[in-house]
């Protein structure tokens, strides 16, 4: 994940110290900590003096979603939980499993749980419905494509090569920051006024992805162009590059699904959240070119996570 900076980490959040509750040694844990909204949230409680807990495999305890036996250990004295779902919340499995976390949270004493969903996605509504149901008082963070995909996940790869090839058509997305999740995560996990609340985060303007990539090139002075192709197409050309059929049929079968114009609209989600407007695409192009990121080679992509 790219480093925020200093002066990002916390901009816009509408809380400081003193406007958050009489302190507590419980950690907040962090599911996905490692990831585009897990780290950037783990970063503001940090700042914000807050113990946090990361888990995933590879902690103690550790924590794996297809390995039940973790959750009970991984949510034990925990203050609040931060759930993103791997590999998307709209798959199968998922609501048995983000509701059984939820419910061992409840029963260890955790104060609430914030989940990150998916905007438009129609099998992300019952796992929800799994968290709403669990007994624990819960936050629903229901966000629309990352303008950070761009930069931080899959399609680096292709923007840094020059051409993107993807099948979104000529649809509109309202591209949303990150950082605004990751804002709308921490007021959620340490503020009153979002219990049992959803919000649909989105960026103020809708684009297409020409219209973004060109933004992108505008910025960074490195030529990019984009290509609407079939979702079979990118399914084919995943499977080509290596990623596993699985992973490949989820991708293509998720974005021809959301990317069929029922998300191309801004909504006032991060406004409700925070009291502010969402970050534009070009303050996070702007930001995201100073870094150089687009201006490397093909190589040594960061994990796509």
């Amino acid at each position: 994940m790219a480093a925020s900076q200093p002066h990002r980490l916390t901009q816009g959040m509408t809380q400081n110290r003193s406007d958050l509750p009489p302190f507590d040694d419980r950690p907040y844990l962090v599911l996905g900590g490692a990831g585009k909204t897990g780290g950037r949230i783990a970063e503001r409680l940090r700042a914000l003096g807050l113990p946090v807990r990361i888990a995933s495999r590879s902690t103690e305890p550790p924590f794996d979603w297809a390995e039940p036996d973790t959750w009970a250990p991984a949510v034990r004295g925990v203050r609040a939980v931060y759930a993103a779902y791997h590999p998307d919340v709209a798959v199968p499995g998922a609501p048995e499993a983000v509701g059984a976390v939820a419910r061992a949270a409840a029963e260890a004493g955790a104060e609430r749980m914030v989940l990150l969903s998916g905007r438009g996605e129609e099998g992300a509504f019952h796992t929800e419905r799994a968290l709403r149901g669990s007994g624990i008082p819960w936050t629903v963070l229901r966000s629309a494509f990352f303008a950070q995909n761009f930069s931080e996940a899959f399609m680096l790869h292709a923007v840094r090569s020059g051409f993107l090839a993807f099948p979104a058509g000529e649809v509109a997305e309202p591209f949303v920051d990150a950082e605004d999740i990751a804002d709308a995560a921490v007021a959620a996990l340490t503020g009153d006024g979002h219990i049992n609340q959803t919000y649909e985060l989105t960026g103020p303007r809708a684009l297409t992805f020409a219209e973004a990539v060109a933004e992108i090139a505008a910025a960074s002075g490195h030529p990019v162009t984009y290509q609407a192709i079939s979702p079979a197409d990118f399914e084919s050309g995943l499977l080509a590059n290596g990623v596993p059929q699985d992973d490949a049929a989820l991708l293509a079968g998720l974005f021809g699904a959301v990317l069929d114009g029922r998300n191309a609209f801004p909504v006032d989600g991060v406004r409700r959240a925070l009291g502010r407007e969402a970050r534009d695409f070009s303050d996070y192009v702007k930001h995201t070119a100073a870094t150089g990121v687009w201006s490397a080679g093909p190589q040594g992509d960061p994990e796509d996570r």
